[in-house]
């Protein structure tokens, strides 16, 4: 009987404890981190799984904008999480010798060789680290090396265009629907692949998503974007050191399947020296590729750049080098096609270039150095990269310890501070009126000082120190293939109403699928048609005339293409 009453009793005291415990740390988050002064939702002071939730709903960057239009420059997301909108932030929080260090999100993106965690330079929050990693390997990513990257590109690219023609265009019958956006997805792991390591991993030939690896990267993705938002869930979850220690003994697997290609790739160019003991030798392919690079370095200080150093340094390649390809490969197709009268200009722009005799009129492929100058070409990749930049949540640094001044409000040391570029590439003070649309034009028709401030704001690549050090691969990739589609294809949409939908996990990516008819010349009109929920319309009759400037080789025909989602 006692023992009946006392049980209620204690179940009672203990979740009246639990409650007044979590009224006391919801009134210190928002009362006691020195930010109650900063205007935003309510919910967000009070507790960090507010902005989980946001990010669960998978459209956080247009919250941030919606947040940013209501509340103006600098908005709580957290009880110590604050946004600033303000293009001016940028320098001071991203500058060099900041003092502003990345936060405990990026951790979170570490992924793990048997049970270990692997840094990398995006994913490090030591700066000394990382400045020291960027020193080591900085040349292999130097805009001077892309001269010998570049038939590694055209590799690809070749094969790329091969596979669509054989499997779509060549098809006997006009039903043949070519999911593009996963093409472009399987392109840029390929191009990654061949930097990295002089081998393709199998995307592009096969036309499948080889071990399941774009899959895996595509739940990895999402679960940083939601579990990095309260970062200590992931000790709970992925990097549980229970589960760790058992991935060392190979009882159960936490290895990622780009991890273990990566190792594979490594395996294949060990040697055994007799004298140095076992190092990572290039000992295949005469072409100096990623891999060979980092070898180089870890030969020269192989007590910093060790063995599994080499290894995150090629899987860090792998992801933060194809995704985010391939989500503005995307971007550039769909605002075209959204944007009549700026893919006309892009199309007569290349024409002109073959008819000048600039471009050759036998293949579709041009050099780097035959593109990189073109302007149009490179307003329309800076409008895509601005319209949609990949990176579809804050980037987070923490404030250094004796606080700092930001948009006009004193933040104290510790505060979890960043800058969105959904929200900066909105700043009309920067981009001109009406910066929510694509409009190209706008980075040729501003002055020398209108083009240099918006081209210092483009926030796409992140700024200062921890910019993007992929940034000119990517560009590389870009500039290429995107005139060589063109010039193998004309692209129409059949509804230009109908909207993308777009799933923001870390990074905003759309899918888009494409039909190919056989039997037409690269000149020729290539009909797409855009539908949404795979509804695809059929395709338009394909023109017999062909513009003198453009090339005669044959290549696919008809391109229906259509919308489905995605995400970045």
């Amino acid at each position: 009987m006692i023992v009946n009453q006392v049980i209620p009793q204690s179940t009672g005291g203990v979740l009246l404890c639990i409650v007044a415990f979590l009224v006391i740390k919801a009134a210190i988050n928002r009362f006691g981190g020195g930010l109650n002064q900063i205007p935003g939702p309510r919910l967000a002071g009070l507790t960090d799984f507010w902005r989980l939730f946001v990010v669960w709903g998978r459209r956080p960057e247009l919250v941030h904008i919606q947040l940013h239009e209501r509340y103006g420059d600098i908005v709580r997301l957290g009880p110590r999480t604050v946004s600033v909108g303000d293009p001016q932030a940028i320098k001071i929080i991203y500058g060099l010798n900041s003092g502003f260090v990345k936060s405990d999100f990026y951790p979170v993106q570490q992924t793990t060789a048997n049970g270990t965690p692997l840094q990398s330079m995006f994913n490090t929050t030591d700066s000394k680290f990382h400045a020291k990693l960027r020193r080591a390997v900085s040349n292999a990513y130097a805009m001077s090396t892309l001269v010998n990257f570049e038939p590694l590109v055209d590799s690809t690219s070749t094969e790329f265009l091969k596979q669509l023609k054989e499997r779509y265009a060549d098809r006997n019958d006009d039903s043949g629907v070519c999911d593009l956006g996963k093409w472009l997805q399987f392109y840029a792991f390929d191009v990654i692949g061949e930097l990295t390591y002089s081998k393709r991993l199998g995307f592009v030939d096969r036309g499948v998503d080889v071990d399941d690896i774009i899959g895996n990267l595509e739940w990895l993705l999402n679960y940083v974007a939601v579990v990095g938002q309260v970062p200590f869930l992931d000790q709970l979850l992925l990097k549980n050191p229970i589960r760790l220690w058992l991935s060392k003994f190979k009882l159960g697997s936490s290895t990622s399947p780009v991890v273990e290609f990566a190792k594979k790739q490594m395996a294949s160019r060990r040697v055994t020296d007799e004298e140095d003991g076992e190092k990572l030798l290039s000992k295949g392919p005469s072409r100096k590729d990623f891999l060979s690079r980092f070898t180089e370095a870890s030969i020269k200080d192989p007590a910093f750049i060790s063995k599994d150093r080499v290894l995150a340094l090629t899987v860090a390649n792998m992801f933060a080098g194809s995704d985010t390809t391939a989500i503005t490969l995307r971007a550039i197709f769909y605002n075209l096609l959204r944007n009549p009268a700026s893919m006309n200009k892009l199309l007569e722009e290349l024409s002109g270039e073959t008819k000048a005799g600039r471009f050759p009129s036998d293949e579709a492929l041009v050099r780097w150095d035959q593109v990189r100058e073109l302007p149009y070409l490179g307003a329309v990749i800076n409008e895509a990269l601005r319209c949609h930049p990949a990176a579809g949540l804050t980037l987070e640094r923490v404030v250094p310890p004796q606080g700092m001044t930001v948009a006009g409000h004193h933040l104290p040391g510790g505060t979890i501070v960043g800058c969105s570029a959904w929200v900066i590439h909105r700043d009309e003070s920067i981009f001109g009126p009406n910066a929510a649309e694509f409009r190209p034009e706008r980075w040729i028709d501003a002055t020398a000082e209108g083009q240099a401030k918006m081209k210092n704001t483009l926030f796409a690549f992140g700024a200062g120190s921890r910019t993007c050090i992929g940034k000119n691969i990517s560009l590389l990739e870009m500039y290429k293939l995107v005139p060589a589609i063109l010039r193998t294809f004309e692209i129409e949409l059949v509804d230009p109403e109908v909207s993308w939908t777009l799933h923001n996990a870390c990074k905003a990516k759309p899918l888009v699928d494409a039909e190919l008819i056989p039997e037409a010349s690269i000149c020729e009109r290539t009909e797409v048609v855009q539908s949404i929920d795979a509804c695809v319309a059929s395709a338009h009759s394909v023109k017999n005339e062909r513009d003198p400037g453009q090339p005669p080789y044959k290549t696919p025909s008809n391109i229906i293409i259509y919308v489905l989602g995605g995400n970045h």
